[in-house]
């Protein structure tokens, strides 16, 4: 047998050995503590005030639901504040009747311009800010809609109970289109490898990691990170507000919730690979770790499928030898590894399990984003979100982008009569 086909049989075998020990990881996983609304049941008439925060552009379908849910909190003692970001759509309408509805405990503010050198969550989010009364802030997505009423509460009962500077709940995913089913467990997959919960919460650890569905910090927190002027021309803020709070000693915990709240983050093929692309810029935002996320996913998630294929066209082509059936054959055994691991998790995060038969076109497209990710590093590309387009640390455009196809001239992509939701929770 050639050197060549001893390498590759080698990395076939290293392969099966990793996802064995994904198993592992699997089944500590499903012993993790997760958030829910049976936590800290006590008497709260003491906690201290709490602003929420959110910014909203263009989010007629959202809005109203996030607004209700989080008004509907049994926490007693909170204000709400929603910054309407230049919607050009109905937001406004909606947010003014909320405002009368809500009066007492609902303020929304209007952003009419961008300030100069700053992106627009950010600079909402800084408006806000200006208008908040409490000694804790909740930062939240237009997007999100609360299930359970004590999602502030049990958020609260969490950092006051273990002392927490700076509480990130992860979100529970609702997908409803096939491109979500496909797409979500896949780029939720490889944020975890970097930002896994076990080396956030552990301050020893430089990795740090926040969602901006979700974020709970207290004022000393806010002003020793800068406020959201340090991150003011950052995508993906969350992620370097954690970090900046974590050099600065304060303590970061994230945490998985179990029915508090969910998001519904893209529901076409084009906004999943806009969205998804923007976050791996954001989060890894850095060449070298684009790379190592390419490669990993490449060798270990990839690499089976296109061995099977390639060594199945070499066989039906050429007389078969020994080499090629050995080469075949692990290339088989570590698929089935790969799904029997995928099966698990996906249903760990709540997902159909059969939607892991996918996990290999998944994969291709996901590795699609992360080389778009590195084309808008540096500003070779730019990021277009909510309607503004940046390149690099600058705002290009506040023109609308309304494109009437999705990438590839595909139309977006509409909920059938047989697709089913499901919601995704990341473990």
């Amino acid at each position: 047998m050639p050197l060549v086909f001893y390498i590759w049989f080698g990395l076939l075998c290293l392969v099966g050995i990793v996802w064995v020990s994904r198993h592992l990881q699997i089944n500590r996983a499903q012993g993790d503590r997760k958030l829910s609304p049976d936590n800290y049941t006590g008497d709260m008439s003491g906690a201290p005030k709490l602003s929420v925060l959110v910014a909203a552009k263009d989010e007629e379908d959202n809005i109203e639901a996030c607004v209700r849910t989080l008004m509907d909190q049994d926490y007693p003692n909170y204000e709400m504040i929603v910054i309407d970001d230049r919607s050009s759509d109905k937001t406004p309408v909606i947010l003014a009747q909320l405002q009368t509805e809500f009066a007492d405990k609902l303020t929304v503010m209007t952003i009419e311009h961008l300030a100069h050198g700053w992106f627009g969550k950010n600079n909402a989010m800084r408006r806000g800010m200006e208008a908040a009364s409490g000694n804790w802030f909740c930062f939240s997505d237009a997007d999100c809609r609360q299930t359970s009423r004590r999602t502030l509460s049990v958020a609260m009962g969490e950092v006051l109970t273990n002392k927490v500077d700076f509480l990130s709940v992860l979100p529970n995913l609702e997908t409803k289109s096939f491109w979500e089913h496909l797409i979500q467990p896949v780029c939720s997959a490889v944020l975890i490898f970097w930002f896994h919960p076990d080396r956030v919460n552990n301050p020893k650890q430089p990795a740090a990691y926040a969602n901006g569905a979700f974020m709970l910090m207290n004022r000393k927190t806010y002003d020793a990170i800068g406020g959201h002027e340090r991150v003011k021309t950052e995508v993906n803020e969350d992620i370097h507000m954690a970090r900046l709070a974590k050099e600065a000693g304060q303590r970061l915990f994230v945490i998985p919730n179990d029915d508090l709240y969910v998001t519904r983050m893209y529901s076409s093929l084009g906004e999943c690979w806009r969205g998804w692309s923007r976050i791996f810029y954001g989060c890894l935002g850095s060449f070298h770790r684009l790379a190592i996320a390419i490669l990993v996913l490449s060798t270990f998630s990839l690499m089976p499928w296109c061995s099977l294929l390639a060594t199945a066209v070499w066989r039906s082509t050429t007389a078969g030898s020994q080499w090629l059936q050995w080469i075949m054959a692990a290339s088989a055994v570590v698929i089935v590894l790969q799904e029997s691991v995928m099966i698990r998790f996906y249903r760990l995060t709540g997902a159909g399990w059969q939607w892991a038969l996918g996990y290999f076109p998944g994969g291709v497209i996901c590795l699609g984003m992360l080389c778009n990710a590195i084309c808008k590093l540096g500003g070779s590309s730019r990021v277009v979100w909510r309607g503004t387009a940046y390149r690099g640390h600058q705002v290009e455009s506040e023109e609308g982008y309304r494109p009437s196809t999705d990438v590839g001239g595909v139309p977006p992509a509409t909920k059938s009569a047989t697709a089913k939701d499901h919601v995704v929770r990341v473990p």
